[in-house]
């Protein structure tokens, strides 16, 4: 049984669509990165959005923490 209220299944819907977001901008990155050490205008955004006041504001979870555990992820499964 689902007890979290509409705002906090909100705050973990944006969360998690972020993730999966930035799991594939970090992906590209990572097979872009031969030919430029510059990531995409996506995969700043979504960096800023990971360290945002905004993000503080719909989770506890350390931005910086999930952007490592995600980028771990990718270079695991590359």
């Amino acid at each position: 049984m689902n007890r979290n209220t509409p705002y906090e299944n909100l705050a973990n819907a944006i969360i998690i669509q972020a993730c999966k977001d930035y799991k594939k901008a970090y992906k590209r990155y990572i097979r872009n990165s031969r030919r430029t050490d510059k990531p995409d205008k996506e995969l700043v955004e979504l960096e800023a959005f990971f360290r945002s006041d905004w993000y503080k504001a719909l989770t506890a979870v350390d931005g910086e923490y999930l952007m490592n555990r995600i980028k771990k992820e990718v270079t695991h499964e590359c």
